[in-house]
């Protein structure tokens, strides 16, 4: 099996733990082929360490995980936002933008899913002759994000499967997974073919990948790659311990 590409989370280290010299510099030394999430003022600086970036946030700012594509009235609003962020993912070769559902807010599961459905539908031409990936994050709204929408796998499996667009998939991240629902290898191999990009974290803790948490991560990059991924698989865990050490141990890890 061909090793997966592997980025970094650039909001779990820098400015927590990190400059952005230090992280990128890390990143090129050991090995890894991307950062993503990154601020746009740093996007030259990521070029300059001969890295890519392989995601960027699609649409809303801080509130966008709340308020997001499950409400008729923010259609006109993220279709912009996504238009703009199209534009610039094409220019700096990103080739996934990360999209969120919202909260439910009271709205039914089944109502939901119809419109953020439609709202994805309205936006994947401009993906799709782009030739960029909307990538709908799973969640979870049991500890991080109470009331999050897309937060099992069935439910975004039923939205990607309604758009039927190849510019449309799931970014599935296997912390948030592992606490919502667990079989994370058998859920994986059933439906990835509605999964465009990867997250991980140690869990419980979104930590480092280390012997402190349950998720066995060896065997779950293998059944990624068994199923022909190409794309990448981004590190999103909160160090804390030494920062390069940790990238360092799950780079490792995650190199099968």
């Amino acid at each position: 099996m061909t090793p997966l590409k592997q980025a970094i989370a650039w909001w779990c280290f820098v400015p927590r733990v990190m400059t952005p010299e230090a992280l990128l510099r890390a990143a090129a030394d050991l090995g890894y082929a991307a950062v993503e999430l990154v601020d746009p003022e740093y996007w030259p600086l990521v070029k300059q360490y001969g890295l890519k970036m392989a995601s960027h946030r699609g649409h809303g700012g801080d509130d966008a995980i709340i308020n997001g594509m499950n409400r008729r009235e923010n259609r006109e609003s993220i279709r912009q936002a996504l238009r703009e962020q199209i534009a610039l993912a094409v220019e700096w070769e990103i080739p996934n933008l990360v999209c969120f559902s919202g909260n439910r807010n009271g709205l039914d599961d089944a109502l939901g899913a119809e419109i953020t459905a439609e709202t994805l539908h309205a936006v994947a031409p401009m993906a799709e002759d782009a030739g960029v990936t909307l990538v709908l994050e799973l969640l979870n709204s049991k500890v991080d994000h109470p009331d999050y929408q897309c937060d099992h796998t069935a439910w975004g499996v039923q939205v990607v499967k309604a758009v039927n667009s190849p510019a449309v998939k799931l970014l599935y991240d296997i912390y948030h997974m592992q606490i919502m629902e667990g079989d994370i290898i058998r859920t994986i191999q059933e439906n990835h073919a509605w999964i465009g990009h990867y997250h991980t974290a140690g869990n419980p803790g979104r930590h480092e990948l280390d012997a402190n948490q349950e998720l066995n991560y060896r065997a779950i990059v293998q059944a990624i790659a068994a199923t022909g991924y190409t794309g990448y698989l981004g590190q999103e865990f909160v160090p804390v311990g030494d920062p390069v050490a940790g990238l360092r141990q799950a780079f490792a890890i995650c190199t099968v």
